[in-house]
């Protein structure tokens, strides 16, 4: 690393050392976080490439939205701690600051929450193209079909160029996302959709829209929309992850936001991504009861045995998921509130948790309990069906994913997405004509 006497700036040089090529480049300073070698001159001017799968070293956009520091478990959204934002804040409260910078006065976020409820309907005809899927689909195909089909019921409001359109969309999609979400357990039920209710917060609604019938009245527990509306704040952005970079990178060809969010969903779709509570289900399925819980951790701690603790660790997080150490006590809250601690599965997970925060092996490898961990286990006790669960996530992340895109379209270094490769197919070659062909 070098400095220029003449200019404050830092730069970083690459010499080439098959060629001899030496070449500058400008290193970029965040807000906080760590300094970022500006790359893009790159090919011009040494005519090669980087090679980095995963993007494990690539910053591929800048952004103002979400900042995640792993190794001290910091997640800032506008530079606000989640802690602080789910504890003291509710989640149209965040959207607000999310998608606008900062957070809103008491006359903004009157505005905004009525602007949003008043959007939470959906075309009526949407509620006959539901009718197009088996009543078996997986809950996240019909949300695919069903968000991306909105473009063409909301064709009012796809002008990308337009900021009256950006915003109209925006409010369009994080207001209707909790009753597609909720009609797409009801059509799988069997039952009734239920329509949303302007007199209902955001999370109340959506449980409204998910349990209530039209034979008795229902009271959504005041205590399960807290959790609901805490889930969705601490899902509600994360920086640039698949599905946020599958949003901004469908978005970059100026694909209308509808198309977008829609992409986004299917990326979540993967096991690896918005599954990943899912899986914590499964493997409680799998290790079946408290009493073999002991025979799991030491598959566990054997590096030769395939089976992995679901739930545990992070890819980004080298510490304790700051949004964990929330969904743990939200986690308690729930079981308390439904008295359902001697459930079987929850149990044993309630225990799997214990073993995680006190066994040296655990903590020393900072393998605590993230997440999806203490989201499936809230979503069982309050019977969510697991194939719910991801549907829920795509709810909760919809103005994250609608912020980013947003950002992206107005960002001046914003071109359209296209990575390189590196090639290791055939070399060049002659065509054999298919007669001389062995």
């Amino acid at each position: 690393m070098t400095k220029d006497n003449a200019s404050p700036k830092e730069t970083v040089t690459l010499i080439n050392n098959s060629t001899g090529k030496s070449t500058e480049f400008p290193l970029l300073s965040g807000s906080v976080g760590p300094k970022v070698a500006d790359i893009r001159s790159l090919y011009a001017s040494q005519d090669i490439f980087t090679y980095d799968p995963g993007y494990m070293s690539t910053g591929s956009c800048k952004s103002a939205i979400t900042y995640i520091d792993g190794d001290a478990g910091v997640l800032l959204h506008r530079g606000y701690a989640i802690s602080d934002l789910a504890e003291h804040g509710d989640y149209l409260e965040v959207a607000y600051a999310i998608l606008k910078g900062e957070l809103p006065n008491t006359a903004q976020k009157a505005k905004f929450v009525k602007d949003i409820t008043n959007h939470s309907m959906v075309h009526e005809q949407i509620n006959f193209f539901f009718r197009g899927f088996r009543r078996d689909s997986h809950p996240m195909a019909v949300l695919c079909g069903v968000v991306g089909a909105m473009a063409a019921f909301y064709h009012d409001s796809i002008d990308i160029n337009d900021p009256h359109h950006r915003m109209i969309a925006s409010y369009r999609l994080i207001a209707k996302m909790p009753t597609v979400v909720a009609w797409t357990y009801k059509y799988a039920m069997g039952q009734p959709f239920i329509y949303p209710r302007n007199n209902l917060g955001y999370a109340e609604n959506f449980l409204h829209m998910m349990f209530a019938t039209p034979c008795e009245e229902y009271k959504v527990s005041p205590v399960l929309a807290r959790a609901m509306d805490r889930i969705l704040v601490l899902h509600a952005d994360h920086e640039q992850n698949a599905s946020t970079s599958t949003v901004r990178l469908a978005g970059s060809s100026g694909a209308n936001p509808f198309a977008c969010i829609a992409a986004g969903i299917a990326s979540l779709w993967g096991p690896a991504h918005g599954g990943a509570n899912e899986a914590v289900l499964a493997m409680l399925h799998e290790i079946g009861s408290v009493d073999r819980i002991p025979e799991y951790i030491a598959k566990a701690k054997d590096k030769d045995d395939p089976f992995r603790l679901m739930g545990f660790g992070h890819r980004v997080y080298k510490n304790y998921d700051p949004r964990a150490k929330i969904m743990q006590k939200t986690c308690h809250d729930v079981l308390n509130e439904l008295g359902v601690h001697d459930e079987p599965l929850l149990k044993l997970a309630m225990e799997l948790e214990r073993i995680a925060l006190s066994d040296p092996y655990f903590v020393e490898r900072k393998l605590f309990p993230n997440v999806d961990f203490y989201s499936g286990i809230i979503f069982r006790a309050m019977g969510i069906p697991t194939s719910m669960f991801t549907s829920l996530f795509a709810l909760a992340r919809t103005v994250g994913w609608i912020a980013q895109w947003n950002e992206m379209l107005t960002d001046p270094d914003q071109k359209i997405g296209r990575p390189r490769q590196l090639y290791v197919g055939a070399p060049p070659r002659d065509y054999v004509p298919l007669h001389k062909r062995a």
